[in-house]
């Protein structure tokens, strides 16, 4: 059964996620209603366990609305709820490499996200002007000023759950710009990550991107030196509405191109050693996680979401067919990727 439409959320312009999920939206067909955290009618809506952006409101299994949050579960649910145009690649092994690079862009890319806004003063400048401006503009100077003092002083004292240290910035900035040269190049020969046609793995890198390549100064800088069409397609990913899919605009499993494999080469790099030293931290009770990431040492705090996110990794793995699963193993052997499976 269809959900009802338009489909109503919360977001902001600064949320990555928000970002991302408004870009499905679009390229999917399905109407929507965008209310910023200052609108009225928020006041009648439930109000999620843990509040994050963006939260959406829909129908629960007895029919009140619930607020449901979480990116990838929500576009796995709109998969089943709405027909067409579908961002999960129809092979379930390369639907399996989608899941693994759009966890990569919610869970790493956006490390240098937050490193980028909460590290530079330029960049915290900016974030404390603007981001308060997009919870209620019309107030006196003196009031938008001391919002916006509470908002960076509250940010930056998270820079702890993500890692962002004088120790981890250099892994952190020199691993984006790996990427950016990595996407780059992909992006010389192919319009989407996967194929002629946007995957949620592509929607995934955009939203993180709309912050880091459009709106911090710092990285924003950074993106256009480096990589010029990465920059020029984070501005076409924002509507992809008018984009008629075909169905074979998947890759091939059996001849992914190198340019991908460049891509997961980058994230096996420095994703699986935090992942899995933070589901161990995790698992053991420990204050601390502590890995070696690029031959540089890391610590950050643990943080239970992603080790999570390592097990819904693992299961989708696991639930491939053993020739499937044969081949995801095939494809990621030797990037670093198949170090989170063994």
């Amino acid at each position: 059964m269809t959900l009802p439409t338009p489909l109503t959320l919360m977001g902001a312009p600064g949320s990555p996620y928000t970002r991302k999920m408004l870009a499905v939206l679009r390229y999917r067909h399905i109407p929507y209603r965008l209310l910023l955290s200052n609108s009225p009618q928020l006041a009648s809506l439930p109000q999620a366990k843990v509040p994050l952006l963006p939260t959406f409101y829909l129908p629960g299994p007895d029919g009140d609305v619930v607020a449901a949050t979480d990116s990838t579960p929500l576009i796995r649910r709109f998969e089943e709820e709405f027909s067409g145009r579908s961002v999960i690649p129809s092979h379930p092994a390369l639907a399996f490499l989608n899941d693994l690079i759009e966890d990569y862009a919610d869970e790493w890319l956006t490390k240098a996200m937050f490193h980028y806004r909460w590290y530079y003063a330029d960049d915290i400048a900016k974030g404390a002007k603007i981001l308060p401006c997009w919870r209620g503009f019309s107030i006196p100077d003196d009031v938008l000023a001391e919002r916006g003092k509470f908002i960076s002083e509250r940010q930056i004292s998270r820079l702890r759950y993500v890692g962002s240290h004088r120790a981890t910035a250099p892994v952190i900035e020199s691993s984006y710009v790996r990427f950016l040269e990595a996407m780059e190049d992909h992006l010389r020969l192919y319009p989407y990550l996967l194929g002629t046609r946007p995957s949620a793995a592509d929607f995934a890198v955009y939203g993180q991107l709309t912050q880091l390549a459009e709106f911090d100064p710092t990285p924003m800088a950074l993106t256009l030196k480096v990589a010029q069409r990465v920059t020029a397609w984070v501005g076409m990913l924002e509507d992809q509405s008018g984009v008629d899919p075909e169905e074979d605009g998947w890759f091939s499993v059996d001849a992914l191109p190198p340019t991908l494999l460049a891509i997961l080469t980058e994230i096996g790099r420095v994703y699986p050693p935090v992942m899995l030293a933070n589901a161990k931290a995790v698992m053991n009770k420990e204050s601390e996680v502590a890995a070696e990431v690029d031959g540089a040492p890391w610590q950050q705090q643990p943080f239970p979401y992603q080790a999570k996110c390592l097990g819904w990794l693992r299961d989708s793995r696991i639930a491939l067919s053993g020739s499937e699963r044969d081949k995801v193993d095939a494809i990621l052997a030797g990037t670093g990727c198949e170090a989170m499976f063994q």
